[in-house]
């Protein structure tokens, strides 16, 4: 499959499948249209710090292409890469951004994961879905007109993946991450 250049108007529905790869590298030149900007990104961070666990998403959004998403855990940190289309009219065709957040695993106060489970006629239970929270220590502002508004609300990093999006694999991997992050919450940092 030839990867399409940033902007343009053939990219695939469906996204080859991540999951089977182990190393990030392999998993982000298979899933991610723009693999060499995340991984620059990434390991100019990481530093050849272990990589524990990630997780990976990427979605075509109608109004601003392409949305990827690469998120690492070495054990004390989060790194999170995202790249995403920059709107039309917004800068020139193909113009792309990409950010880079590091959110120390200390700061990590709650790790939730709710599973949709699907019973088949035949007694066995399948997953259907996740959806999977990290809640933050630091603060999100709330939006304007919330009616909230003024009221503190706490910083949370959301993931999730269903069969029509990611399929059995992603999901298990994403579930895999959540317990690799909770696994490392409130340990001592050594």
């Amino acid at each position: 499959m030839s990867r399409p250049e940033i902007g343009g108007d053939d990219l695939p529905a469906v996204f080859p499948d991540w999951s089977p790869y182990r190393d990030l590298e392999s998993a982000a030149r298979a899933y991610l249209r723009d693999p060499d900007v995340a991984l620059e990104a990434l390991g100019g961070v990481l530093g050849g710090a272990s990589v524990l666990g990630f997780t990976l998403e990427r979605f075509v959004n109608e109004v601003n292409g392409v949305w990827q998403e690469v998120v690492v855990c070495d054990g004390h940190r989060l790194v999170l890469w995202h790249g995403e289309d920059v709107p039309p009219g917004e800068g020139p065709p193909g113009s792309m951004t990409s950010s880079l957040r590091v959110v120390p695993v200390s700061t990590v106060t709650e790790v939730g994961c709710r599973r949709r489970l699907n019973r088949a006629d035949n007694g066995g239970i399948r997953v259907d879905s996740i959806d999977v929270y990290l809640l933050l220590t630091s603060l999100d502002e709330a939006p304007a007109g919330d009616d909230a508004a003024g009221a503190p609300r706490h910083d949370a990093l959301r993931f999730g993946k269903t069969l029509d999006d990611g399929g059995a694999g992603q999901v298990a991997r994403l579930e895999e991450f959540a317990r690799l992050v909770a696994s490392v919450v409130g340990r001592p940092v050594t």
